[in-house]
């Protein structure tokens, strides 16, 4: 089959991806594990370095610890490599935030074996556990920042890119091209979209049109692409199977993204039943259990503790404005759902006029267009005639929410967590209303990280139960940090 300018043209596009595809098939994993040893080798060195110079100095009572070099730069690098290597992390194209989960469980993982051997051993009292304890921490930060550096420049040399082939474009195949975009580490490079309803399909106007699915074989073979993703969930199974069989023999690689939007995959077990040919997916609610409830619970404390001083500190500075700008109370108290539905006091610091109910229903019934926002999005996202001056500011990077921590300590609330929905808005959350109540609203969540005021309310609504159901530690861990540079930036806030 001929073909068309536009194939001739995206074949073109990435011959030279395809080429660097090939190389760094073979150089990247090496240059990641050579990566890897400078930076458990630079991290226990260094650690050693300020435990005897730093610490040593400010703390009398330690005295000089030395490690064999036989430890420093083989047998603890070695470990770590061979973690590396069963996990699959040199090959695996997975997301930043996996990558450094995978590292924090494998720094953790080493430093029990290290501890367990020289206890079992009897060498305890040879071996500093100040030194051991900061090689966990030196480890995890020296081996998360060299596996961003490292795999940021093997994208821009071009050895991690991976040219992957799209069959589908539609909602999922956008929402796929989007996580490639915004996963810098990830090199998937989208080389071209196979479709069949191409003119209703925005996507096949950022990247080229292939084929379809008649001519599929001959538009793998023609691209000479070996990666193809199917991104079609809502296909019939008789089409889904037949699309696997034809594309399965021409590719090395085919991903198949299955109709299983909103259930819960982060800790998903897959058994299989050869006989009958079935596939068995277990799926667990991490927050019905009392462990992880307890370990949740015991995260938030931990944290707001230490954070707290600082926090006193700054609400103090910003109670004297609030006084200093407008009439009324510095704080606004307001009643919120918790979990199971039951009602709180949620604190917050006063960003709007006193009467700011009166001022709401005037603007309402004088702008329609505001009146129709309120409706969508339960917020005015332009001009608000109730916020003040001082209000704006600590709406825009989320200060007005400080004072929730003290709800967090108090147990009404979590770090992480649902938005702390209005007793008005149990009509409006529909059959999400269950999900969503099983577990204690948050100061910061899923859908504050992910566009914040610009999500209507059927989003935040998806997002929350989502996260209910996805749940970890890890997961309150990236979503805090994710926070910080979302207040930064103000994006999304009004």
């Amino acid at each position: 089959m001929a073909q068309s300018a536009e194939q001739v043209t995206a074949v073109r596009q990435f011959s030279c991806v395809k080429f660097m595809d090939k190389i760094g098939r073979y150089l990247a994993p090496l240059l990641l594990m050579a990566a890897d040893y400078i930076a458990v080798v630079a991290a226990l060195s260094v650690t050693l370095y300020m435990r005897n110079t730093i610490l040593l100095y400010n703390l009398p009572s330690l005295v000089s610890y030395q490690v064999n070099h036989v430890y420093i730069y083989f047998i603890i690098p070695l470990v770590y490599l061979m973690f590396f290597i069963y996990d699959g992390i040199y090959h695996r194209r997975i997301p930043f935030w996996n990558i450094v989960e995978k590292i924090f469980k494998i720094c953790a993982f080493v430093t029990i074996m290290a501890v367990g051997l020289v206890y079992f051993t009897g060498q305890s009292q040879h071996v500093s556990r100040l030194y051991v304890g900061l090689s966990f921490i030196s480890c995890f930060l020296f081996l998360t920042l060299e596996a961003y550096v490292v795999r940021r420049m093997l994208v821009v040399c071009g050895l991690w890119d991976k040219p992957v082939i799209i069959v589908g474009a539609g909602k999922t195949a956008e929402l796929l091209a989007r996580s490639f975009a915004e996963e810098s580490c990830i090199g998937y490079k989208i080389a071209g979209l196979i479709e069949d309803c191409c003119a209703e399909r925005p996507l096949t106007r950022q990247f080229p049109l292939l084929g379809n699915f008649n001519n599929i074989e001959e538009t793998i073979l023609a691209s000479g692409v070996d990666n193809v993703i199917l991104a079609t969930p809502g296909l019939e199974r008789e089409q889904l199977v037949s699309l696997v069989y034809r594309v399965q023999p021409h590719v090395r690689s085919l991903a198949i993204i299955p109709n299983l939007f909103g259930i819960p995959l982060s800790n998903m077990e897959v058994e299989t039943f050869l006989k009958e040919k079935i596939v068995l997916l277990k799926v667990r609610n991490n927050l019905s259990s009392i462990v992880n409830l307890m370990v949740k619970r015991s995260f938030d404390l931990v944290v707001s503790v230490l954070i707290l001083p600082f926090l006193l500190l700054l609400m103090s500075v910003i109670a004297v404005v609030i006084k200093m700008d407008s009439k009324g109370p510095v704080f606004h108290l307001a009643k919120r759902l918790g979990k199971n539905g039951d009602e709180f006091i949620c604190y917050k610091f006063r960003t709007m006029h006193v009467n700011s109910d009166m001022i709401l229903e005037k603007h309402l019934a004088d702008d329609s267009d505001a009146s129709q926002e309120w409706q969508q999005f339960a917020k005015l996202r332009g001009y608000d005639p109730r916020v003040t001056a001082t209000g704006k500011w600590l709406r825009k990077f989320s200060l007005d929410e400080l004072p929730q921590i003290l709800n967090v300590l108090k147990g009404d609330m979590s770090l992480v967590g649902p938005r702390p929905y209005l007793p008005r808005e149990k009509q409006q959350m529909k059959y999400y209303i269950n999900t969503i109540l099983q577990t204690l609203p948050g100061i910061t969540g899923f859908w504050q990280v992910s566009g914040r005021n610009e999500i209507d309310f059927d989003g935040r609504l998806q997002m929350d139960a989502w996260y209910v159901r996805n749940w970890s530690v890890w997961l309150d861990m990236i979503l805090l940090i994710k926070t910080v540079k979302v207040i930064f930036s103000g994006k999304g806030a009004y």
